[in-house]
Formats: C-alpha cells, sequence, structure tokens
C-alpha cells in the first residue's frame, strides 16, 4: 500500500519549501507572500526505498461561509482525512498562537498519526518556538530549517519509523492492498512525440471531442485529465503535450508543458507511449519509455496510424522484436495496433493497460518467492567473488506498484550486476510479470525472520 503523507499548518510556515525538499525538486510555488498555496498538490516520492504520496495543502486559517480561505481549509481537512501520516508544521522563529492549539486539536481528533515540526530552527532565533512546540502534545517535536535542509535527517527518520509502523499495524489488520480497491479510477497517462495522434485517440475512446486536435503540432499544452467507465471500470485519462528532444524546447509556454506533461507520467500508474507506425522508435520515442521506466510505471505502446501499414503481419513482428532488443529491461512490454482517426484497436490497447495495471499491483506470496529463490540459486549458483562465494540468504516482496523486492545476501555489495539481472529476469518470467519494472534491492544480514539461537 502506498502511504499517504499530507503537510499542514498555518500559512507561511514553510509547508511548500518542506514539499519540495522532499519532493527532490521544485513543484510548489515559494514566496514569502503567505496563503500562496490553495489547492492541494499531490507527488509521488521515494524516500529510501519506499514510495509515498506527498500531499502539500492550503495554510490552515479560521474561516466560516463560502469564502476561498473557508474552501482552502476545507481542502486542508480533506487531506488530513485521507493522509496515513501528518506533519504539522510549525513556525519555530514565531514561536506558538492560538491557532497553531487549534489545528493541533484538529488532528488529534481525526486520530492521524502526527509528527511535529518545528521549522526555521536555523541559529538561535527559533530555540524558544522549539520548546514551546512540546506543550502541543503531539509528541517530540523535529527540528528544521527546510530552507537550508538542515534536520532533515532526523525527520526522514522519523518519517520511515512511522511509515513502518503504520505499515506493520495494517498487516496485522489485514488491510487489503491499495491495487484491489475496485472503486479507484485507474490513473493513466497518454504520452508521446508531437503529432503522434494522443488527443485524437483520447476523444476517439470518449466518443467525443473533449481535446483540440488538428495536424498542427503542439496543439496540446496541458496535461488535461478525464474521467470515464469503461466497461464498468473507472479510468483516468491524462492527454499530454507532446515531448520534443531536449534541445528543441524553448522558453516559455512550451517548457511549462513538459513539466505537465512529467507529472502527469510521475502521477500515472500506467503509461501508454503513442509512436507512429510511419515512423517507429524514434530516438525520442525511447527516451520517453526509459522515462517512464525510471518512474516505475506500467508502460504500454500503442502504435498508431495502423490503417496506412501494408504489410501488417510482418510489420509487427518487425515491431515486436525491435521492442525486445530495445526495451530490454522490461521484457513483455505489451504492443498494441491502434488508429485513433478511425477509433480501430481501442478496445484491445484499454484491456492491455487494466492487464497490465493488475501486474504492476502484483503482490507475490513470501514463501512461494524462497521457494524460487531456492531453486534459482541451484540452477545457476552466484559467483564466488576473492575466493568467497555470495549467500543468497531470504527474499520478501515489501512493496508492489511496481513490483519490489527485497534480497538479503552476505556481501550484498559484491553482488554482480549480471547475477541481479538473472533473478529479475528469473522472478519476471516464473510469476509472469512482463512489461513491468521489477526493483530489487539488496540487503546484508541473515534472515530477519528467523530468531537468533
Amino acid at each position: 500500500m502506498t502511504l499517504k503523507i499530507a503537510i499542514i499548518g498555518r500559512p507561511n510556515v514553510g509547508k511548500s519549501t518542506l514539499f519540495n525538499r522532499l519532493a527532490g525538486r521544485r513543484l510548489a510555488l515559494v514566496d514569502k507572500v503567505p496563503g500562496l498555496t490553495r489547492d492541494r498538490r499531490l507527488v509521488e516520492i521515494e524516500l529510501g526505498e519506499r514510495r509515498l504520496d506527498l500531499i502539500d495543502t492550503a495554510g490552515l486559517e479560521d474561516s466560516d461561509g463560502d469564502t476561498i480561505v473557508s474552501r482552502m481549509r476545507a481542502q486542508t481537512e480533506q487531506a488530513i482525512e485521507e493522509a496515513d501520516l501528518v506533519l504539522f508544521l510549525i513556525d519555530a522563529r514565531a514561536g506558538l498562537i492560538p491557532a497553531d492549539e487549534t489545528f493541533a486539536e484538529l488532528v488529534r481528533q481525526r486520530g492521524r498519526r502526527c509528527l511535529l515540526v518545528t521549522n526555521k530552527c536555523e541559529g538561535r532565533a527559533g530555540t524558544d518556538g522549539f520548546y514551546e512546540a512540546y506543550s502541543l502534545g503531539l509528541g517530540d517535536p523535529i527540528a528544521i530549517s527546510a530552507e537550508h535542509g538542515d534536520g532533515l535527517g532526523e525527520l526522514y527518520s522519523s518519517i520511515d519509523e512511522a511509515c513502518r509502523d503504520i505499515e506493520e499495524a495494517r498487516a496485522a489488520e489485514g488491510v487489503a492492498d491499495e491495487g484491489d480497491d475496485k472503486d479507484k479510477p485507474l490513473r493513466v497517462a497518454v504520452v508521446g512525440r508531437p503529432n503522434a495522434g494522443k488527443s485524437t485517440m483520447v476523444n476517439a475512446i470518449l466518443g467525443e471531442d473533449r481535446m483540440i486536435t488538428g495536424p498542427e503540432a503542439g496543439i496540446t499544452r496541458d496535461a488535461i485529465s478525464v474521467d470515464l467507465d469503461w466497461q464498468g471500470r473507472p479510468l483516468r485519462l491524462f492527454d499530454t503535450a507532446g515531448l520534443r528532444r531536449k534541445s528543441r524546447v524553448h522558453e516559455g509556454p512550451e517548457r511549462l508543458s513538459v513539466v505537465d506533461a512529467l507529472r502527469a507520467i510521475q502521477f500515472a500508474e500506467v503509461v501508454i507511449l503513442m509512436v507512429d507506425a510511419m515512423a517507429p522508435f524514434e530516438k525520442q520515442d525511447l527516451q520517453i519509455a526509459d522515462l517512464v521506466i525510471q518512474e516505475g510505471r506500467g508502460l504500454v505502446i500503442a502504435v498508431n496510424k495502423w490503417d496506412l501499414v501494408k504489410d501488417k503481419t510482418e510489420t509487427r513482428k518487425t515491431l515486436e522484436r525491435e521492442i525486445e532488443r530495445l526495451l530490454p529491461q522490461v521484457k513483455g512490454v505489451p504492443l498494441e495496433t491502434v488508429s485513433a482517426l478511425n477509433g480501430k484497436g481501442l478496445d484491445k490497447l484499454l484491456r492491455a493497460t487494466f492487464s497490465l495495471a493488475e501486474i504492476w499491483n502484483r503482490r507475490l506470496s513470501t514463501s512461494a518467492l524462497n521457494r524460487w529463490l531456492s531453486d534459482a540459486v541451484g540452477w545457476h549458483p552466484p559467483p564466488a567473488v576473492s575466493g568467497r562465494r555470495l549467500k543468497l540468504r531470504y527474499m520478501t516482496q515489501p512493496n508492489a506498484r511496481p513490483p519490489t523486492f527485497v534480497l538479503f545476501a552476505s556481501r550484498p555489495d559484491k553482488l554482480p550486476e549480471a547475477y541481479r539481472r538473472y533473478l529479475i529476469n528469473g522472478l519476471r518470467e516464473n510469476f509472469d510479470l512482463p512489461g513491468v519494472p521489477i526493483r530489487m534491492n539488496v540487503r546484508g544480514g541473515k534472515n530477519p525472520y528467523v530468531a537468533e539461537k
């Protein structure tokens, strides 16, 4: 299950600055003017070996009636409701004010796990505010400076510990993985080079001219999301701007469009890469595919303008061979041929997309993994390094979305990359995991589930 973390607090305490720090890039607007953030912003981040959904919120302010401030507060309260963990941020330099106490009570009422974070603690000016924070009754405060990056190590450790406790509690309660939730729409981003037919295909799926289309490249600028129901299954499609080579992207609207498209990939669960049947797998297509794989998303390739292809059988065989050669890191990527203009092949494409989403969400039992690991080591033992053979002791799957495995081994830093690929390919083949990235982290130590004698 991907846990959600919401950053909350009064206006101008540094929530968006901390959001950008945790995200590792500048996503939220930051300024000295309070109230710059109005909507909730969600991004998937990676802290250590754990993927998390991070939510930036508007500043909490007391307000009644149908005002923008009250709507901003409602957005923040909804974020608290959805969150598994709350980072409650206060300004150590300003010290506590009554609003901090009011909103601390709001967090307690919601019953959410909370980390109290005192920001702006650089220098002596924040010392008094740090100690005042104990009076909120939300545990020991964590002193940081989001702007300067001070104290983030302790914050990361505290987040990791809190997430581990939440995961263990849910596992004990038998909480289902979010991949089993059929009511949530599958998030799918449609990406590709300019003029590949992305908007035309989205219109064809919707059955209406929702997106502006035309022969000119670059008509779409924003990443537009549309919700629909396909054969009883909810789906959220993101139509994105065409991605050109970086050298050809100029300042201004096009650069913003590229950023928006990249965010759509990060937010998606499965990405449909549209390529032109008349010029398939150009360098930019492969760079986009590699970006999708690095982000850990499921990848489906849609070959558009298939109605223009003369020898369809031979061309398809050639394309499938090219995919295997050019994308060896994700063997078995689904390839579907479509004609966006005529609406042909779209049902098959969406079936492949939902099937891939199920694989992307798949969890394997620990017992099955370790039976397979024993066989894999028996078939092909790990090599000896410096005269000593590496021992592979245990394997487990802590996360799905994408499938992520942890392998416990002696001298993990000595495991050859070729042997890691052997194990990943074996997992893909034996557990039927085609077309999705597989992550494998190797750790030292003994089997954590076997008690010491």
